[in-house]
């Protein structure tokens, strides 16, 4: 595993631009790259793939116990939603995709940070952007990507679940290009399977009494969406998920697993697993003083705290009131001064794809950049 310079692309904003990649600077800070690449070699892909599989299935395993234990209190989930949540896991309600941050140097196995499980955003980079780039710029080479071809044929399976008329509602907050572009770019690879789908804003959905309804006052039977579950969990409007008469993706058994208190959880299941980090509910005397501290439900870096001898960094932010969990610290590997971190996708359960994010901090965050990769 490197960090390689590179030549960009002879008009590469305009190359981005033609894919409706818009917000290749945000905030006035490049978040797509082209000046480097990082380069694998195909055992490092292998490793990163079985690691995937492997969290996983730890992750399927984790559920099952807090569902069979009814963990509510515990994961800061309402009792009312445990019940909720436990039926929608014992129907298999499906999942479409979710992005596990792992680090990895390619001289150890892949740890785990955390699972984006719920509401995982730069799937469209991963997907596409950094796939034309491959093509562009290394064409004899590869890339652990098949992102987009697993994503048509989870929605096939979605698909086949559905009444012929069936429809998929994205919902989406549009004045946010990230999340606009990904709720898209899900929308295209819906309909590419077959499946008709639906645009509106997450404001656009009602309540006629009996069910969600969209702007024509159409009742949405599934809605994708990038709204995070335990958002609605304490929202007087949200309260209506749990009649039950909407399905939604991703699925509400995700809140678990998008759900810091996952870590302690993998840890006492499988302690001491090659693919885990020591993680505890509490500053735990284990830790040695070196840690990670994070919101038990936080989003992109907020409210982070990285302790360690030398080593200290911290994320302001709006999180925590429910409480933090306390991880081993890990370094991510520093390539040119940046901390460079694996995105690895997982799509309808199965690994997919990496996509490589790289900052000057060691707490990655919504703006760290997105840097292509490929493997020989």
């Amino acid at each position: 595993m490197r960090r390689e310079a590179v030549a960009p692309r002879p008009g590469w904003q305009n190359k981005l631009e033609q894919l409706g990649f818009d917000y290749y600077v945000m905030d006035g800070k490049p978040y797509w790259t082209e000046q480097a690449c990082y380069a694998f070699s195909s055992d490092e892909i292998d490793q990163l793939e079985a690691a995937t599989e492997e969290l996983h299935g730890m992750c399927l395993k984790a559920v099952e116990h807090v569902v069979a234990s009814k963990l509510w209190e515990r994961m800061r989930i309402p009792p009312a939603w445990g019940e909720y949540i436990e039926r929608v896991w014992r129907r298999s309600d499906p999942t479409i995709c979710g992005r596990f941050d792992l680090a990895y140097d390619g001289n150890g196995p892949p740890k785990l940070l955390e699972y984006n499980a719920d509401t995982p955003t730069a799937l469209y980079e991963a997907a596409v952007i950094q796939w034309y780039w491959l093509k562009d710029v290394k064409p004899e080479a590869d890339q652990f990507n098949s992102i987009h071809e697993k994503l048509i044929e989870a929605w096939r399976g979605v698909l086949r679940r559905l009444p012929p008329e069936g429809l998929v509602h994205f919902a989406r907050f549009e004045d946010q290009p990230e999340d606009l572009a990904t709720s898209e770019y899900l929308r295209d690879t819906a309909l590419q399977a077959g499946l008709a789908g639906k645009p509106l804003t997450v404001a656009q959905i009602g309540w006629n009494g009996r069910r969600f309804t969209d702007f024509d006052e159409m009742p949405i039977q599934v809605l994708s969406k990038l709204y995070p579950w335990e958002w609605m969990a304490r929202e007087a409007f949200g309260a209506h998920v749990l009649t039950d008469t909407t399905a939604f993706l991703e699925p509400a058994w995700k809140m678990i697993l998008s759900n810091k208190m996952l870590l302690p959880l993998l840890w006492e299941g499988f302690p001491g697993h090659a693919n885990l980090l020591p993680a505890f509910d509490s500053e735990h005397p284990d830790l040695g003083g070196t840690f990670v501290k994070k919101p038990i439900f936080g989003r992109e870096g907020h409210n982070v705290t990285v302790v360690g001898p030398g080593v200290f960094d911290t994320a302001g932010g709006d999180y925590g009131s429910e409480g933090f969990v306390w991880q081993a610290y890990q370094p991510l590997p520093v390539f040119a001064g940046n901390h460079a971190l694996v995105g690895s996708w997982v799509i309808e359960g199965k690994p997919a794809g990496i996509g490589m994010r790289e900052d000057e901090r060691r707490i990655t965050h919504n703006n760290s950049r997105f840097v292509p990769h490929y493997f020989v």
